[in-house]
């Protein structure tokens, strides 16, 4: 009786003991154990509707991951999550009862790893808003602490997980720890390599100790510099520097489940676009052999593929990386599609960290950068929403990130995370600051791309719209050929820009004030009188400062010698005459090339301020000129009333329309009255009516 009582008491600890891990006891044939440093490891725990409440419960940790078994990124993560899984198995912890001993990782921690197949259980998958996969969740206590989202290494979920116990338990954790490859057996044999590097012999004992110094340093710098760098890929891309041929059956081994980077034209042969850049595309190919795939599909044999990526039109571009896209919407030239792939493998070098001496050599050859500011206390979620953008910013601008003190003191950094843009050296802040606004990538992107341009941009056939439309436009034509003159011209627009943006801050931050001491005045004035009312109607008020009404200034440049038939054309000015200022309204078809006192705006700092503030005015102070005929401009009216006042318009229409419309049947009536007095009967007849005298009605 007493054996007995000692067996069933092992058997329950066995049972605790691998429960506490996430182990999977029961005997399935079709689940296989593992081994991982030679140990014997379970199943992972599968979790269903059933059991999910109960397990989440039955542990202090349980790390939960989702997938789908269709999804290429869950298969691709699946060996990491179960290479980590094992490691976790079989490691051990210190023992807090007996110093300098070790216990089992699971019984130190109580942490368990399980699975959630998403396509068994898709309601309870939408229950805990699971809208993409894979995603690893740790939850504690039965409550969500963290996650990680995507088919991330496993050093990104390994951080999760260790911050969660280094909180709980102090002090237990490894600082830097060692964790296996995605399908490894056991621990890389960090001692093997030390002794192989350490072989190098000298003649001398204290030489060969003084190598095996130097060795062994350069050794631990090397892995924290490879620490910071992306991992390369294990095929050199693009051998042959071809476009490669793409199907719906390679196009997803080779682009959708894998991590590098894929530039990729769909194409009609059909589509006379198609075949005037397929030279170009050819060549571009060929000068990114071993950097950047490059490769194609034919959207008449690959249909299917074609639909499934939701194309517009032929010819579309698009780059894709890590199962993430972006279209190229640039020309189509072979300098242009060169420029964007090169940008693009830049991008795909991951984003990185910078202090301020390489943030100062970066601005001397960027002109737009974007700079992250984090913390220690920075969360996993926010560096998620960071790692979504850097694709958008292919070919626009540069993005870093930094948690160096002396660039927290030069941007006056003192919230966490936070994100701005410098352009020649001149910051501008993303206002929002909540954790759900940070990591709102749809919004930060938005305000990125109104930003993303320089402060005197080129203009070219790519950007004109971005530049032109919706704003009020300092354009300078200035020739790029004379050196000297064009870096004089430049350096004055931006002057002009520099101050001009300090002019708008300054209005702005007046009118703020003034709206703000209104409001004190009326909540001062409604103290005095004791009208409680008032004070909470005062203490409502809110400070709107909303500038969307007011047209935005933006400078740019253009070269006048290669668009000089467009410049005389549209502006009728000729290049001939050297520089000149425009200030263009495209909006409505209409410009100022002159000052106030009737001479060409030029490159000057005082003539683009001294007339720009005459011309934003409304109406403004000098009359514009127009860039279309007086003729085609009524029309042009009546449409951008139409556009603006599109009820008003068709109320007006239908006004003019009604009147139209009555007057035509007035007139149609009186043209067919029904009695018409005959012109030959007698004048007595008339007088005495149609049936003689009848004036009391009667006849004798």
């Amino acid at each position: 009786m007493r054996f007995t009582s000692l067996a069933l008491l092992f058997s329950a600890v066995t049972l605790g003991v691998a429960q506490a891990i996430g182990a999977d006891t029961t005997d399935d044939p079709e689940k296989e154990n593992t081994y991982f440093n030679g140990k014997r490891v379970p199943p992972l725990l599968e979790l269903t509707d059933d059991t999910f409440e109960k397990e989440v419960q039955a542990s202090k940790f349980l790390v939960v991951k989702y997938f789908n078994p269709f999804c290429p990124h869950c298969q691709l993560f699946a060996p990491t999550y179960q290479t980590m899984y094992e490691f976790y198995y079989t490691s051990t912890a210190p023992d807090p009862d007996s110093p300098g001993s070790t216990i089992p990782f699971e019984k130190a921690y109580d942490i368990r790893f399980s699975t959630l197949d998403c396509l068994a259980y898709g309601d309870l998958c939408t229950k805990h808003d699971i809208v993409a996969y894979p995603r690893t969740i740790l939850y504690k206590d039965g409550e969500r602490v963290d996650y990680v989202g995507g088919a991330k290494s496993m050093k990104a979920v390994s951080d999760m997980i260790e911050s969660a116990l280094e909180k709980e338990m102090p002090g237990t954790r490894p600082k830097n720890l060692v964790l296996p490859e995605p399908e490894a057996t056991s621990l890389p044999d960090a001692s093997e390599k030390s002794e192989s590097t350490s072989k190098k012999s000298t003649d001398d004992e204290e030489e060969e100790e003084e190598d095996e110094k130097t060795v062994s340093k350069t050794t631990t710098e090397k892995t924290d510099v490879e620490k910071t760098k992306p991992a390369k890929p294990s095929v050199t891309p693009n051998k042959e520097g071809k476009s490669v041929p793409l199907t719906a059956e390679s196009f997803q081994s080779l682009v959708t489940m894998t991590q590098e980077p894929w530039f990729i034209k769909f194409y009609a042969p059909w589509c006379h676009h198609c075949q005037a850049m397929a030279p170009n595309w050819q060549q571009m190919a060929k000068e990114m052999r071993g950097r950047l795939n490059v490769g194609e599909v034919n959207c008449d044999v690959e249909s299917r593929l074609c639909k499934e990526v939701r194309l517009k039109g032929y010819p579309t571009i698009l780059f894709f990386k890590g199962g993430e896209r972006v279209e190229y919407d640039g020309l189509r030239g072979y300098g242009d599609l060169l420029h964007y792939a090169e940008k693009a493998l830049d991008i795909c070098e991951g984003i990185k960290d910078v202090d301020a001496t390489s943030l100062a050599e970066l601005e001397k050859k960027e002109e737009v950068i974007f700079v992250y500011f984090y913390d220690h206390a920075t969360a996993t979620e926010d560096f998620e929403a960071l790692d979504r953008l850097p694709l958008s910013l292919i070919g626009r601008a540069k993005l870093v990130k930094t948690n160096d003190p002396q660039l927290y003191e030069r941007f006056k950094i003192t919230t966490w995370p936070r994100l701005i843009v410098t352009r020649e050296g001149r910051p501008t802040y993303y206002t929002p600051l909540t954790p759900r606004e940070m990591r709102d990538t749809h919004m930060v992107l938005s305000w990125m791309k109104s930003v993303w341009l320089p402060i005197v941009p080129e203009l070219t056939a790519s950007n004109a719209r971005e530049i032109m439309d919706g704003k009020m436009v300092v354009l300078g034509i200035l020739h790029r050929d004379d050196k000297d003159a064009f870096t004089g011209a430049l350096h004055e627009m931006k002057e002009a820009a520099n101050d001009w943006m300090d002019k708008q801050i300054q209005a702005f931050q007046l009118e703020r004030q003034n709206l703000r001491d209104a409001k004190q005045l009326r909540l001062e004035e409604a103290e005095d009188r004791g009208d409680q009312r008032g004070v909470r109607a005062a203490k409502n008020i809110r400070i709107n400062m909303d500038w969307s009404d007011r047209k935005e200034v933006a400078f740019a440049w253009v070269d006048g010698t290669f668009w000089q038939r467009w410049i005389r054309t549209t502006y009728g000015i000729d290049i001939k005459d050297g520089d000149r200022v425009i200030i263009n309204d495209e909006d409505n078809r209409r410009y100022w090339d002159q000052t106030i006192s009737g001479y060409n705006i030029v490159p000057s700092r005082v003539s683009i301020l001294e007339t720009l503030s005459k011309v934003t005015t409304n109406p403004p102070i000098i009359k514009p000129k127009l860039t279309i005929s007086s003729f085609e401009k009524v029309f042009f009216d009546i449409k951008m009333n139409f556009v603006e006042h599109p009820y008003l318009t068709l109320g007006c229409i239908a006004g003019v329309a009604f009147g139209v419309v009555s007057w035509y049947r007035g007139r149609q009536r009186r043209s067919r009255s029904p009695f018409k007095l005959d012109e030959s009967l007698p004048i007595k007849e008339l007088k005495e009516g149609f049936l003689g005298n009848t004036a009391n009605g009667k006849n004798d």
